[in-house]
């Protein structure tokens, strides 16, 4: 299996791992948004809690030039240990919610 089967079979198990956990609170679900084709992938909560209408993301990651981005991470379990834990080398994953002058300092890829 090539590098870039191997990463999107990955992010999959993590997104659908990830759409699993239902918040405590509301009628949200979890729904996980998988786009192979742009390799873009998400979870997104959508509901109510109460009265108060909620929809957002709550994890986003894409997979660009044999590389691992992670866009935004809201969740309370690290999409990048879960990476690592899952095979993804840490000089393959980009922290992009961090400036690009600063991912230098992170021990992940810069790009």
């Amino acid at each position: 299996m090539d590098k870039l089967t191997k990463y999107r079979e990955i992010v999959r198990q993590i997104i659908n791992e990830y759409a699993k956990h239902k918040p405590y609170h509301g009628k949200i679900d979890p729904l996980p948004i998988i786009d192979t084709e742009n390799d873009r992938y998400q979870v997104v909560q959508v509901g109510w809690d109460g009265v108060r209408r909620v929809h957002g993301c709550t994890v986003h990651l894409d997979i660009i030039g044999e590389k691992v981005w992670i866009q935004y991470d809201g969740c309370s379990q690290p999409l990048a240990q879960a990476l690592i834990d899952a095979g993804v080398p840490k000089e393959d994953i980009v922290l992009a919610f961090h400036p690009e002058e600063l991912r230098q300092y992170t021990g992940f890829a810069v790009s």
